[in-house]
């Protein structure tokens, strides 16, 4: 056998040795890429469905106001926020219509506030407003930027600024800005039209106003507010507040106000299944705290289940669900009411006569 001969198997040998090793690293290629689908697909599988929230404006007064998309023929479509994986930090806001999604940008615009509008696949472009109870059409724009933040308001007839949020069926609730991620005027073209800002949905990040009366309310899972109120024996109904008495916002003190009086709003003990939630004024008299429904149920407000410090406040309709009861203040800041315990004992204090189980107070919300 001459050298060639041997060149010749020692070649053979190394070629074959390195498709077996392609071979090898291939299938082990395959493997990781059925193992990564395998992932992909049990982390899509722990997904929750597509959650929609809704879009509204908040009245100082602690009303909500219906957000609208219009098309040039007058017709009303609905505008929300899309939950469609655990995360509620971004969400993009669509109109929706018909089975269609179609995005909501602010648009390039010379105006003093800038333009927030639907567009459609035709490059149709719908209008958004926030429509009121009396019928008014109030616009909804741009009109104020810091740095990568378009602060987008509804603004009715006297020029007043109405803070636009995104509101889940559980009543968590959060801001509606305007994002840029660009330096320069146009961020992108959307079917013909130069978007200024992304208008997406962003948790709170809070303000630094001092609001004192922040209003206390129900939300209905369809985005409605339940006026919560204080009711005597007499019948009377009187509002309930959260009061904030500096600048912070951390803890706040809910109040029934009567004839001119802050009542205290507490958790009693009792041997029920949910604890009673109720106003007690100086002389010891108590007061139902109810929420309120347009068609003139009342509902009970009760502590219904205990996470640690926390005793978790709900109104309860007639089947049984629960509705989240939150603080709103006039800027559209909103807490969470809860019953806080502060000792370890069943009995906290003693009110005017009454054993106390928790203290009822407004707090940060948190995910």
């Amino acid at each position: 056998m001459g050298r060639f001969d041997d060149l010749s198997i020692v070649f053979r040998r190394t070629t074959i040795l390195g498709l077996l090793g392609i071979i090898m690293i291939s299938f082990a290629c395959k493997n990781d890429a059925n193992e990564a689908k395998m992932e992909m697909a049990e982390a899509k599988a722990d997904m929750p469905d597509m959650v929609i929230w809704h879009i509204k404006a908040v009245h100082p007064e602690g009303r909500l106001i219906d957000i609208k998309a219009i098309d040039q023929e007058g017709k009303i479509h609905d505008v929300k926020a899309i939950q469609d994986s655990d995360q509620r930090s971004f969400m993009d806001i669509k109109t929706l219509v018909g089975d269609k999604q179609f995005p909501v940008k602010i648009l390039v615009s010379g105006d003093k506030y800038t333009r927030v509008k639907a567009i459609a696949d035709d490059s149709t472009v719908y209008d958004i407003k926030a429509l009121t109870p009396e019928g008014d059409t109030l616009d909804i724009k741009g009109v104020s930027r810091t740095r990568n933040i378009i602060h987008i308001k509804a603004i009715d007839k006297e020029g007043a600024f109405y803070g636009v949020k995104a509101i889940s069926p559980e009543g968590k609730l959060n801001d509606v800005k305007g994002v840029k991620v660009t330096q320069g005027q146009t961020e992108m073209w959307v079917n013909g039209h130069a978007v200024y800002a992304h208008v997406k949905s962003l948790p709170q990040a809070g303000t630094i106003s001092n609001d004192r009366n922040w209003h206390v309310k129900a939300i209905h899972p369809e985005g409605m507010f339940l006026d919560v109120k204080a009711l005597d024996k007499e019948g009377n109904i009187y509002d309930v507040k959260a009061i904030q008495d500096n600048y912070q916002r951390h803890l706040l003190d809910v109040k029934a106000l009567i004839n001119g009086e802050e009542v205290p709003v507490k958790m009693l003990i009792s041997e029920e299944k949910y604890t009673p939630v109720k106003a007690i004024t100086d002389d010891g008299t108590l007061l139902d705290i109810k929420a309120l429904t347009p068609q003139g149920d009342r509902l009970d407000v009760k502590g219904v289940l205990r996470s640690g410090n926390i005793i978790h406040l709900k109104a309860i309709n007639q089947a049984g669900d629960f509705y989240g009861v939150k603080a709103i203040s006039p800027d559209g800041e909103l807490n969470d009411v809860k019953g806080i315990k502060l000792a370890k004992v069943a009995v906290e204090m003693n009110l005017n006569g009454h054993d106390i189980y928790a203290h009822v107070k407004a707090l940060p919300q948190i995910e």
